[in-house]
């Protein structure tokens, strides 16, 4: 995959274009595509080729198509999970803490996430790289390379149009390390943790009035209202 330099401004740019390519495919996705196509047009190649071949999809495929290739994409494949904890901690109770962890991220940057998503889902972590903390988004995704390197080769070997949006998030990130290659190695041959307990209610210990949700604003791209 070719890389590309990209200032803070591209950076901010192709996160926020991928977290809403990330979405449900619904009219207000659809009604975006003109404002999208101007945002990708500025990004370097390697991003915004990927991103932009995803936009030719979503303009040549039928609404009720994509709806029901996004939930069977996305919802009836492990291997396809948003959510980056999954790939790391499986539903096991670390997994309860790595959540928190992200929580706890927004807060400190004074942003919260409508009711309803967990924070780790991957539109929501490219949301709040590019509209709240720049830096603090990019070490959470760096944190769990593996996992988004595994759902990015799923895609593609499923031949997935949503793979070109993977395709593009990667190409803003360094390559993979030696550490993360191992990780990645071990999730082809294992999957996920897995543990007879289950996952552990999310929530924060301390006694959280937002019962462990958080809320993010709703989502724009560089100027969108």
């Amino acid at each position: 995959m070719n890389r590309a330099a990209f200032d803070d401004t591209a950076l901010t740019t192709a996160w926020q274009a991928a977290s809403l390519m990330l979405g449900y495919p619904d009219t207000e996705l659809l009604a975006r595509r003109p404002l999208l196509r101007r945002a990708v047009a500025t990004l370097p190649p390697a991003a915004g080729v990927p991103l932009s071949r995803f936009l030719d999809h979503l303009d040549g495929t039928p609404p009720q198509e994509l709806a029901a290739d996004y939930v069977a994409t996305f919802d009836h494949r492990k291997r396809g999970c948003l959510y980056l904890t999954y790939y790391a901690y499986g539903d096991t109770r670390k997994r309860g803490m790595a959540l928190l962890r992200f929580k706890h991220a927004y807060r400190s940057s004074g942003l919260v996430l409508n009711d309803g998503e967990l924070p780790d889902h991957l539109a929501v972590v490219l949301e709040f790289a590019a509209t709240g903390d720049l830096r603090e988004g990019r070490r959470l995704l760096l944190e769990h390379r593996a996992g988004l390197e595994l759902l990015r080769l799923d895609l593609n070997d499923t031949g997935s149009p949503w793979a070109h949006v993977l395709d593009a998030v990667s190409a803003t990130l360094p390559p993979l390390s030696g550490r993360d290659r191992d990780a990645l190695t071990r999730l082809i041959a294992e999957g996920p943790p897995e543990e007879e307990v289950g996952l552990a209610p999310y929530g924060d210990p301390e006694g959280d009035p937002d019962e462990g949700r958080v809320f993010l604003p709703t989502p724009h791209l560089g100027g969108f209202p």
